[in-house]
């Protein structure tokens, strides 16, 4: 585990643990929504399957690496422009202390529009899979450099329990090794290196070819162009995730539609 994502999860830890304090499991359960997950991976595939980009649009305002990402941050119209823009899915920061993130965009930008939502946050506890339930989540990440392989079958089945997809995140080949023993329906590849943050697009291209045919796979990180989501295309990507070269342009459904290969 990198030296920033240690520090992120131990401040996690204590997060979690005081949210424990704050709210009981069972006063989450009394608060799930009663309507069913929109199905996250349901439309990623009908996406690629009808011969389109299926894209995850990242609503992001800050990161750590490159700090305030957009000054004027309004998640439900920012939702507006991506589903506009022709993104099939949502994913949304929660994370606060590193990414200016709160639990709240997730309904503010679930409510504006019919797209399915990931919850972009470290989860490391089951408190977590039940909170984003609660909150709105139709699936939820787990990375894999964060979590050992008994917690993260823990998550994955809990999550899978409520309903929700897992987006389960690898970025080098031992990762990938650990995932494929949970069986993943939804895998992404992050073109980042979580010890130096430098990106390097032929990480998907590398390990994009040892991935199972009945699984998902999504290019995340370093895609700012149409070009460079054509190359993870022709790599195997079934799925797209985007999220800072798009939340730093002015006109967000324009500079969509240009990733995507869409008229203007």
């Amino acid at each position: 585990m990198s030296d920033v994502l240690t520090q992120i999860v131990e401040r996690k830890k204590s997060h979690v643990a005081a949210c424990k304090q704050a709210r009981s499991v069972q006063d989450l359960e009394k608060l799930l929504p009663a309507e069913p997950p929109r199905g996250f991976r349901q439309q990623l595939v009908r996406k690629h399957q009808a011969g389109g980009l299926a894209l995850i649009a990242e609503i992001k305002k800050a990161s750590p690496s490159k700090g305030l990402i957009r000054a004027d941050f309004d998640p439900p119209s920012l939702a507006d422009a991506y589903a506009a823009g022709g993104a099939v899915c949502l994913s949304v920061l929660t994370d606060e202390p590193y990414f200016q993130g709160q639990d709240s965009y997730i309904q503010a930008a679930r409510d504006r529009v019919s797209l399915p939502v990931l919850r972009k946050d470290f989860t490391i506890d089951p408190y977590q899979v039940i909170e984003a339930r609660m909150l709105g989540a139709d699936c939820i990440l787990l990375i894999m450099a964060a979590l050992d392989d008994d917690q993260a079958s823990e998550l994955k089945a809990c999550a899978e329990a409520f309903g929700m997809d897992v987006l389960i995140e690898v970025h080098d080949q031992d990762e990938m090794d650990r995932a494929l023993k949970l069986g993943p329906s939804l895998l992404g590849v992050n073109n980042r290196n979580l010890k130096t943050l430098a990106i390097d697009l032929a990480t998907f291209e590398t390990l994009a070819a040892n991935a199972p045919a009945d699984c998902v796979l999504v290019a995340e990180s370093g895609l700012y162009s149409h070009e460079d989501v054509q190359r993870m295309a022709a790599a195997g990507a079934h799925a797209y995730l985007v999220g800072e070269s798009l939340m730093r342009q002015a006109d967000v459904t324009a500079a969509t539609r240009a990733l995507l290969g869409l008229a203007a």
